[in-house]
């Protein structure tokens, strides 16, 4: 489950509850309903040649394209202001694992130190 968290002290707001996040299937099944909001929006003609071309590829009309698009962004955009909830005891355990030195890793080591195949 995630949670939005405020301040460390604060109550904690389920985030499901605040936002209706709805999955890849759950939005295709919205798509399909009778839709009567209409959003408006200004662009230049290379945008919109660029937009008709993804939309094209991926057999979808620009208006499906755009939508789901803007739709998949917004929950990035909100999903990526949400924080996970602990209780306190939890939070300062959580807290001292990040401020503790790292311990030696051992595949970590081996990949960083590790030429890459392109140099």
């Amino acid at each position: 489950m995630i949670y939005f968290l405020e301040s460390p002290k604060s109550p904690y707001i389920n985030v499901a509850a605040r936002l209706k996040i709805m999955s890849r299937s759950e939005f295709e099944d919205s798509s399909r309903q009778t839709r009567d909001v209409t959003i408006n929006i200004r662009a230049t003609q290379s945008q919109r040649d660029l937009i008709d071309q993804a939309a094209h590829i991926q057999g979808k009309s620009r208006s499906e394209f755009m939508l789901e698009s803007a739709y998949q962004k917004a929950q990035d955009a909100l999903l990526e202001r949400t924080f996970f909830g602990l209780d306190e005891q939890k939070y300062q355990e959580f807290v001292a694992l990040l401020d503790a030195a790292p311990q030696p890793n051992a595949q970590l080591h081996h990949l960083l130190t590790t030429q890459s195949p392109w140099d």
